[in-house]
């Protein structure tokens, strides 16, 4: 919210995916930006343990990804582009996401975001993991914040999985490859955003300043395209991941 709020004027914020309930782990809604409206969608954390909890930790339901998909699908009607911030541990793990389908919800995302007839921007601004950032985090550019992580799992889970124990997690961490500079090497991101000297929390303002250039800068460069070679691009720059000699 701290991103959106500075970033975009008259930020309206939208609730609810129309079936079970409103998600408060995952947010959205229009607002503008140099006067151009554009739809913001994000994962949030809360400040402290109160708001945590009412945010689930930042963890979506599958009612969450399926409030995104509604969202995406309004910003796509009203042919306004999409902006999502990532900043998530998982998409929560719990029985009763399971019951509701969370590994479907999620891919329905994927489905759907692959043919949006709209630019799509991605930002990682904090954590990146799993299925839970994949969820909202595929576009036609993938950006993450200089010290930021974005992975297909977080180090403790996978140190738990390989090793059966979480005390592995610095040896995960650098076998995962996580980290912005190394993923932008492997081609999996487009771009990273400089941080202020510290990261972002050493000058929150300046980060939403960078954040802000970034967006406007390749929103520019999408909107320059004609949306059937924008859909082309972003199937290709999809299937070119994953190939390794």
């Amino acid at each position: 919210m701290d991103y959106i709020r500075y970033i975009a004027e008259d930020f309206v914020e939208l609730h609810g995916d129309r079936n079970v309930k409103d998600d408060k782990a995952m947010i959205g809604g229009f607002g503008r930006v140099n006067g151009q409206t554009m739809m913001f969608i994000g994962q949030q954390k809360g400040r402290n343990t109160k708001e945590r909890q009412y945010r689930n930790f930042g963890m979506p339901n599958p009612e969450g990804y399926r409030k995104a998909l509604r969202l995406m699908k309004l910003a796509e009607k009203f042919n306004r582009p999409i902006v999502t911030l990532i900043d998530t541990p998982g998409a929560f793990p719990g029985l009763e996401a399971e019951e509701r389908g969370q590994g479907e919800a999620i891919a329905r995302n994927l489905l759907e975001m692959a043919k949006l007839k709209v630019p799509i921007i991605c930002i990682v601004i904090g954590e990146g993991a799993s299925g839970g950032a994949l969820g909202i985090g595929l576009g036609d550019r993938l950006l993450m914040m200089e010290f930021t992580w974005f992975s297909v799992i977080s180090p403790e889970s996978c140190s738990s999985i390989l090793w059966r124990s979480w005390d592995y997690k610095k040896e995960a961490a650098k076998a995962l490859q996580l980290t912005a500079e190394k993923l932008k090497g492997h081609g999996i991101i487009d771009d990273i955003i400089q941080e202020p000297k510290g990261g972002a929390h050493q000058n929150p303002v300046e980060a939403y300043e960078a954040v802000k250039s970034a967006i406007l800068q390749e929103l520019k460069n999408l909107q320059k395209k004609p949306i059937e070679q924008l859909l082309q691009e972003r199937i290709a720059k999809y299937s070119r991941i994953g190939e390794f000699e």
